[in-house]
């Protein structure tokens, strides 16, 4: 296995491994969604740091700048999000159906697929620092331009429903505005956006294209799998979410259907 590759597994494992055990004692295994971003920020540098000598090159660095500002960001804010909170009604669920194998269903069902999850997803950014490749291209402006466009789609939808949800005279209610009017999760549209931002930076490398698997998995899991179909189904069955639902896209942002714009709702959503 490549230096990258091979550093970034070891560091990603280490650090699953002892938010395992943080789980454990905690008994909130929610508590490895603060240490998504971070890993990321681990395995990128971690990587870096592994190759003789450093890729003193401008997309790698790059690339590592984005995944920090993005990691960095993203950790605080659940970090925040999180506290009092308890575990998610995600994890919770979990510990109910695994009962009493929780204890290693959730090593290899959470952190060990969590790791793996990091570990396809930086691909790019891991392809970048093994061999960054010529000089500055297309695909490296118009990447940093998704880049931009995703990370404010995420950044700015997070904080407005961060600050709707902080007002007591919002409480059973959905919000309707800004960004969260034209999509009911402009934050899982912007990451999936960025990362192809970044899928495009490191196209430049070689064997760049490897990099495609980022944002498919990304795409994959955000509208199939643990984002979206996760999130709505808690809400299946709510006449008020129906209504939100019919009018207003779940992914792609558009202006909602008018025929339907003013009937009210007061559901929560709390991606």
């Amino acid at each position: 296995m490549d230096a990258p590759f091979f550093t970034a597994a070891v560091l990603v494992l280490g650090g699953m491994c002892c938010m395992y055990v943080v789980g454990l004692l905690a008994r909130d295994n929610s508590l490895i969604d603060i240490a998504y971003g971070p890993a990321f920020i681990l395995a990128g540098w971690g990587a870096w740091l592994a190759v003789d000598p450093r890729p003193i090159h401008f997309r790698p660095l790059l690339l590592l700048m984005l995944l920090t500002l993005w990691g960095v960001r993203l950790g605080l804010h659940i970090g925040l999000r999180h506290r009092g909170r308890g575990e998610d009604f995600r994890y919770r669920s979990f510990r109910e159906q695994w009962g009493a194998t929780l204890f290693w269903r959730s090593f290899l069902q959470i952190y060990l697929l969590q790791g793996a999850v990091v570990l396809v997803i930086a691909t790019p950014v891991l392809l970048a620092i093994r061999d960054p490749g010529a000089a500055f291209a297309w695909t490296d402006g118009l990447g940093l331009v998704l880049f931009a466009i995703g990370f404010g789609f995420e950044a700015v939808g997070d904080w407005q429903l961060t600050r709707f949800k902080a007002d007591p005279a919002n409480r059973g209610r959905i919000i309707q505005h800004g960004l969260w009017r034209y999509t009911r999760h402009p934050n899982y549209f912007g990451e999936a956006v960025l990362w192809w931002g970044i899928f495009l930076i490191g196209l430049g490398a070689s064997a760049g294209w490897y990099g495609l698997v980022s944002p498919l998995t990304i795409c994959f899991l955000l509208l199939k799998v643990s984002g979206i179909p996760m999130l709505e189904a808690k809400y299946s069955g709510n006449s008020e979410f129906a209504a939100y639902k019919a009018r207003t896209n779940a992914f792609f942002p558009w202006f909602p259907r008018p025929e339907q714009a003013n009937r009210p709702t007061n559901v929560d959503l709390e991606d």
